[in-house]
């Protein structure tokens, strides 16, 4: 078997694990071996394959890595349902107590547990402020009756 062959099975393993554990290790080490393929093409000695695989995949390892790492792991990702509704009108729909935390409103036809400063009637239209996980925080826009 061929050292091309041998290098191309590690790429692939690496590959597969990188799938497996995605840490963002093995993808470097699979591109290092892929990389390593053409060394020994070229008809390097083991010795020198070696190297280069080893140079390769810390340069990959230490330079490249943190850059994808950062960008993968700092993303905002998806928004979430209640972030959309920052900014919205909506009408509450069961008081609004700060002091037992409950409350309810309605947006946009939705049914949402609900949070406030200050105490807020039922039926009292009130702005989506942002959101505490899946509870919104809300405040009064001091229309009563409104409907969003």
């Amino acid at each position: 078997m061929s050292m091309e062959v041998i290098w191309l099975i590690v790429a692939l393993a690496a590959g597969i694990l990188e799938i497996i554990i995605p840490a963002l290790v093995f993808l470097f080490v699979a591109l290092a071996a892929l990389l390593t393929v053409g060394v020994a093409w070229l008809g390097a000695s083991l010795t020198v394959q070696i190297v280069f695989f080893a140079a390769a995949s810390l340069v990959l390892l230490l330079l490249v890595r943190p850059f994808f790492a950062s960008r993968r792991l700092s993303g905002q990702g998806v928004p979430s349902r209640t972030e959309a509704l920052a900014g919205r009108l909506g009408h509450v729909t069961e008081a609004i107590d700060p002091v037992k935390g409950t409350g309810r409103v309605s947006v946009g036809g939705e049914d949402w547990a609900a949070r406030s400063s200050s105490a807020v009637p039922a039926a009292a239209e009130v702005r989506v402020e942002g959101a505490d996980g899946i509870v919104l925080i809300v405040s009064a826009t001091g229309n009563e009756g409104g409907r969003s």
